[in-house]
């Protein structure tokens, strides 16, 4: 396995996965990042170098070229990871250039920014027969007419790109309760320039969230996958998720298998469901293309996925495997996940013993490891050093 591992981005843990499940196969890992400054991922013994090239977003061609330049001087291709939805962006808009110095998964140009884009997912969803929530647009001619009796109050006012709207707003929706502030909502969004789609809110706790994690091979078809169902999310109600549960759900594959492979999707993917808490049926609701916040969860449960991928794209696949079992372990991401429990104790949405007792699972940290402690030590003096500066300044 002389093939080189390049990994765009350390600054957070999705990246540190990455390396960490690659390293421990024997994979060179080369870590590529804008700046060193926060970059704790980089610290892990598995990986062999850091490398400093332009920004993606403020001199993206700058980028292009330093990628080309340093896989020109290797014998062999390099498999290249987006650790980020930014970098999948990056990916994607210049996925026919990078494809002919390295390898990666995805091949249909456009596919990977077609399915991170609210409004055209909800169309391909639509078209494949895989239920998503109601959804109107501003512009639509009987947008206000649609709110009063098929969206109705509260909903969700959704960007189709939620990288620049999390950019901006530092969530990944507006929760709106009338017409007042879905106005205002529309006007922020507006002013921002970004796009924006209005859902309704499909019933049920944050418990009713679940993924569909797998990877597809060249033929879009699926040969690695698990499911699992989250506990809780940050920004609590709607936000990413700090604490979930590995868990066997057929069902998920019955929907999310076909949809992929019907899409011609390749590589890894993660379709996020939510169960509605009236009807029982799942709803999508997004893919993540990139790897998945709950890769240290994957991992212990029994699937490296970046190894997958790698393997496949250097032409010797591992064997097919699926996890129809409950492992009884729960990815936590600690700091996130202590702010959730006091957001949903201090709105009645949990109680001190029901958190209690969802802390008995055998956890997979996002950051922490026995066996590669640096990275997260030097997390810890990261936010130790941002709590002073903003005590202090």
């Amino acid at each position: 396995m002389n093939n080189k591992a390049v990994i765009l981005g350390s600054n957070y843990y999705i990246g540190l996965s990455i390396i960490r499940c690659l390293g421990e196969n024997g994979v060179y890992t080369v870590a590529v990042d804008y700046s060193k400054k926060e970059t704790y991922g980089a610290k892990s013994k598995y990986l062999n170098e850091q490398l400093i090239a332009p920004h993606y977003k403020e001199n993206p061609e700058g980028l292009l070229k330093f990628l080309i330049d340093f896989a020109k001087d290797e014998q062999l291709k390099p498999v290249l990871y987006p650790g980020a939805d930014q970098y999948v962006e990056f990916m994607d808009a210049y996925l026919d250039r990078l494809s002919e110095y390295y390898l990666i998964p995805m091949t249909e140009q456009g596919l990977w920014t077609k399915v991170m884009n609210k409004e055209s997912l909800h169309e391909l969803a639509v078209k494949h027969g895989v239920l998503v929530p109601e959804t109107t647009r501003p512009t639509d001619k009987d947008f206000y007419e649609r709110m009063e009796k098929e969206i109705k109050y509260p909903c969700i006012v959704k960007p189709t790109d939620s990288a620049s709207f999390v950019a901006k707003f530092r969530k990944k929706i507006f929760l709106v309760n009338n017409k007042k502030e879905l106005d205002k909502a529309l006007s922020l969004s507006k002013d921002a320039k970004l796009d924006v789609i209005v859902q309704r809110i499909i019933p049920g706790f944050d418990d009713h969230m679940y993924t569909f994690d797998a990877h597809m091979n060249q033929e879009s078809e699926v040969t690695h996958w698990m499911t699992c169902h989250k506990l809780r999310q940050y920004p609590i109600n709607f936000g990413a998720s700090v604490y979930t549960e590995q868990k066997y759900v057929q069902e998920l594959y019955d929907i999310g298998a076909p949809f992929f492979k019907a899409i011609k999707y390749k590589g890894f993917g993660e379709i996020e469901f939510k169960k509605d808490a009236e009807t029982k049926k799942y709803y999508l609701i997004e893919i993540n293309t990139r790897t998945t916040n709950l890769n240290s969860l994957l991992y212990k449960a029994g699937i490296n996925f970046p190894y997958v991928a790698y393997r496949d794209m250097i032409g010797d696949p591992l064997e097919p495997k699926a996890v129809k079992e409950d492992t009884g372990l729960a990815f936590r991401y600690l700091q996130e996940d202590l702010l959730a429990i006091r957001g949903y104790i201090k709105k009645n949405q949990l109680t001190t013993g029901s958190v209690i007792k969802s802390l008995s699972r055998k956890k997979a940290p996002a950051i922490w490891s026995l066996n590669d402690p640096k990275p997260a030590f030097n997390y810890f003096g990261i936010v130790v050093g941002k709590v002073f500066r903003k005590l202090f300044r």
